[in-house]
């Protein structure tokens, strides 16, 4: 027995129970929190920080906020410390720890931390509704890609091959943009690049058998050297004509769009951004309150028992992995249709594993996908904002800090998390 887990034996009317206690999330917070204490209170810069809500040339201005930062960082500590001390009250008692802790804890964390960089910085003053837009619109493939698993893997298909789909994507899109003037039609290209993509994982993962991680892995590596060799032969050959697509136009809602903060971020998006919040809203309905919902979760589940009541197990699992390529595909034109005008080898980045992070962080579900990814493009534009500010941080480790958070997002839940319990499986009839 590992000493982060007790084993009680409790009698209930003379019958015998085990109940397992885990510690490691209590011994996690505890440690964070101490952490915290250190860093946020004890080594807080001693000035003012400021948040700015809104620019000075918005419909809506509204006061900026300024924060002591030694007063922040000791407050967001203390309550950490408390909030630690709950969850181990609680295992030590056998009750797990509520969900409102964590969310808790990560908020004052996340401020604490927010407060001390910037308040470390050469200018103390940050435009706090630029981070959260930019965090958004860098979230946009993440989100997209991490629906795109969730269809699959609800399914009972694991789809390691999120990243060649987002790539080729990207690709077609600049490609089929550049040739026909519209990047309406590059979207559509890149819906159809992420469906081909998809399809060869279904015919060899579901049709023969194929492990599934391997096609994943395998797919991946021949997008980014097929999208590479074309990159160099064809696209740098003429520019002009095979590399030079139109962006998307940023379709701007009046009146909404001037809401101080969200105003941006909700009603202010190029129609992939849009498409990104009506696809989660759509899988989540789709997903827990219609009939195919509920055929796809029993194929990811219990695909014998769906089988054995009608449903045809394998056809279920083909189509919903094409129809995942197509998430991924729109996801993929965001990188050449909306971050840029042009094609780059490996463009993606490996946001494609970041996606499949954000599915197992946000547990399967398409609306803890969402925030999940919201979370790492979050990390990444703080990056990007702080390396611009100047703060004592090293540079290096601001690069590092998305796949951080990634880490440690996945290493902190995925113990806790269940994944669908036929997904990698496949099935064979009879």
């Amino acid at each position: 027995m590992s000493t982060a887990t007790t084993a009680a034996t409790l009698g209930s009317n003379g019958a015998g129970a085990t109940r397992v206690r885990s510690w490691r999330t209590p011994i996690i917070l505890c440690v964070v929190a101490l952490v915290s204490l250190l860093v946020f209170a004890l080594g807080a810069p001693g000035n003012d920080v400021t948040f700015r809500l809104s620019g000075a040339n918005d419909a809506i201005v509204l006061p900026a906020i300024v924060v002591s930062a030694p007063v922040v960082g000791w407050v967001c500590a203390l309550i950490m410390l408390a909030l630690a001390v709950v969850a181990v009250l609680r295992t030590r008692s056998g009750v797990g720890t509520p969900t409102w802790v964590f969310a808790v804890f990560a908020l004052l964390f996340l401020v604490a931390f927010l407060t001390w960089v910037v308040g470390s910085a050469r200018t103390p003053d940050v435009a706090l509704y630029g981070l959260l837009a930019g965090s958004v619109t860098l979230a946009v493939p993440l989100i997209f890609g991490s629906l795109s698993g969730v269809l699959c893997e609800r399914s009972g298909v694991v789809n390691i091959a999120i990243e060649g789909q987002l790539l080729f994507g990207a690709f077609a899109a600049a490609v089929a943009g550049s040739l026909s003037g519209s990047a309406f039609i590059g979207l559509l290209a890149a819906a159809v690049a992420g469906v081909l993509v998809s399809l060869v994982l279904a015919i060899f993962s579901i049709r023969y058998l194929v492990n599934q991680v391997i096609v994943g892995v395998v797919l991946n590596v021949l997008v980014s050297g097929l999208t590479g060799f074309l990159f160099s032969a064809v696209l740098s050959e003429d520019s002009q004509r095979w590399n030079s697509p139109p962006r998307l136009p940023t379709i701007r809602i009046p009146f909404l769009a001037d809401i101080p903060v969200i105003g941006r971020i909700l009603f202010e998006q190029t129609i992939v951004g849009y498409l990104m919040y009506i696809a989660v809203a759509v899988v989540y309905v789709a997903l827990y309150h219609s009939r195919w919902g509920l055929r796809t979760r029993a194929v990811g589940e219990h695909p014998k028992a769906a089988d054995t009541l009608g449903v045809n197990v394998n056809r279920m699992r083909f189509m919903n992995v094409l129809l995942a390529g197509v998430v991924a595909g729109v996801g993929g034109s965001f990188f050449t249709l909306v971050a840029v005008s042009g094609f780059g080898r490996d463009m993606t980045a490996g946001q494609g594993y970041i996606a499949l992070a954000a599915l197992i962080f946000g547990r399967w579900n398409p609306i803890g996908a969402f925030f999940a990814a919201l979370l790492f493009g979050f990390a990444t534009n703080l990056s990007n904002v702080l390396s611009v500010l100047g703060t004592p941080v090293p540079d290096q480790f601001l690069r590092m800090l998305p796949y951080v958070v990634t880490v440690f997002a996945v290493a902190g839940l995925v113990g806790r998390s269940r994944a669908p319990g036929a997904s990698g499986i496949p099935y064979i009839k009879g």
